[in-house]
């Protein structure tokens, strides 16, 4: 497999990685199952931004976004040089962004989508 440099986004595209997913367990003890496609586990997900487009203007490269449920592509997987293991590349819909964050977000205390 061939390794690259980089990528870039065009227009007002947004690529992320880290696309966060799994089953998890809230503060309140509630258990909110992995997304099976279908009814359960479907909610927002948190996500690294790892490149913008330059009409891109409300998210920069490092910050982390909340995007709307099944507002990204299903990825690619990419390795990039000095790296060893591929990373999974999506592109998601700017105008499905719920939050930015410019660092991590503790992931288990959020859950307003759940059905």
């Amino acid at each position: 497999m061939e390794k690259i440099k980089e990528l870039k986004a065009i227009k007002d595209h947004v690529l992320v990685t880290d696309l966060q997913s799994g089953s998890r367990v809230l503060a309140s003890g509630i258990l909110v199952p992995d997304d099976n496609g279908k009814l359960e586990g479907i909610r927002p997900r948190w996500g690294k931004v790892y490149a913008v487009g330059p009409l891109q203007l409300d998210v920069r490269v490092g910050d982390w976004v909340l995007i709307d449920h099944g507002r990204w592509t299903r990825g690619s997987k990419i390795t990039f040089e000095g790296d060893e293991k591929p990373t999974t590349v999506r592109r998601i819909d700017p105008k499905d962004i719920i939050l930015v964050s410019d660092t991590e977000p503790n992931v288990d205390t959020f859950s307003d989508k759940v059905l």
